[in-house]
């Protein structure tokens, strides 16, 4: 798998603010096929960082509904996979420069 393919999205809320400052640690939406070691690759490639630990979770799916004039409509929302990026001390993400 490339590692532009690899990372999809960074996640930003005000919980994984407080884990970057605190514990240097970063979010991000990632492949679901991909693994620990290509994630850490394209973290370090992509950000110019080192990567000391990364940890995964996937996230399933769920089933959404809405009511319409037309009724009940249910629907799912896709399983997504989450990275959890340690990086090495004294390295920083700018996750705010690109926006």
């Amino acid at each position: 798998m490339k590692s532009s393919d690899v990372l999809i999205k960074p996640v930003l809320s005000e919980k994984v603010n407080r884990l970057s400052e605190k514990y240097n640690r970063y979010t991000f939406i990632v492949n679901r096929k991909a693994n620990k070691l290509e994630i850490k690759k394209a973290v370090e490639e992509f950000y110019g960082v080192g990567v000391e630990e990364v940890n995964t979770l996937t996230m399933p799916s769920k089933v959404k509904q809405r009511n319409t004039k037309a009724g009940l409509l249910t629907g799912r929302k896709p399983a997504k996979k989450k990275a959890i990026v340690t990086v090495a001390e004294g390295d920083t993400i700018d996750l705010y420069g690109n926006v």
